[in-house]
């Protein structure tokens, strides 16, 4: 089952959280698409998408859109003053010279180690990979956006990704409807709750093992 935009804003608002004045940061399609209108007004970050804009603004309008001007999942936006273009060549350049700060993904799977599988399901068609593996590999930090389970019901946080991986232990943050993991070197470790879950019913959600920090937050907004 989906989550509803209360959730889908939630999750978001609590990634915005990550971003600092001043940084560049990738956002992937979906929730991650909701970050932006989380951020406080005075706080200037650049937006950027991998098919060429750096300094994305809000969504347009409707009857406002450019039919020329579109993020990389083919949705229309804007392009906030001191923004530019370039093609992808330079875009991806940029991400491969560690110049993107932060990108904000979703995701099918992550693993305990912090794996990525986001790009395919085996014999389901899909336009392409897009640039998230060389965002995954090459962003300061990596923060996954995620139901916690699938529309089956499956955990999508496991011990070993059943997918084909988009990057190897490349994630830094996962957050989902009823948490907020850190992936360390020595596995996950659960920091913060979505009321009104609680540590076992994160569990029995989550295929992996996880550590529980000293000091959990609860997320109230």
């Amino acid at each position: 089952m989906g989550l509803g935009i209360d959730f889908r804003n939630t999750i978001a608002r609590r990634a915005a959280e990550e971003i600092r004045n001043g940084m560049v940061v990738n956002l992937g399609i979906g929730i991650p698409s909701l970050v932006p209108n989380h951020l406080p007004k005075n706080m200037l970050v650049m937006f950027h998408a991998e098919n060429g804009i750096t300094g994305m603004g809000p969504s347009p309008e409707k009857g406002m859109e450019d039919e020329n001007l579109c993020n990389a999942g083919g949705f229309p936006v804007t392009l906030n003053q001191g923004g530019s273009y370039c093609d992808s060549a330079i875009s991806f350049g940029m991400i491969r010279r560690g110049r993107v700060d932060i990108t904000i993904l979703g995701s099918l799977q992550v693993s305990q180690q912090g794996d990525l599988a986001n790009w395919i399901v085996p014999g389901k068609k899909v336009p392409g990979m897009g640039g998230a593996m060389e965002l995954a590999q090459k962003a300061r930090k990596v923060i996954v956006l995620m139901n916690h389970c699938d529309k089956a019901g499956n955990p999508k946080i496991v011990t070993s990704c059943t997918l084909p991986l988009t990057s190897k232990a490349c994630v830094d943050i996962i957050i989902t409807e009823l948490a907020v993991f850190k992936v360390t070197p020595k596995g996950l470790v659960l920091t913060e709750l979505f009321p009104p879950y609680d540590i076992q019913q994160v569990a029995d959600k989550t295929e992996c093992e996880f550590t529980v920090s000293d000091v959990i937050r609860k997320i109230s907004y």
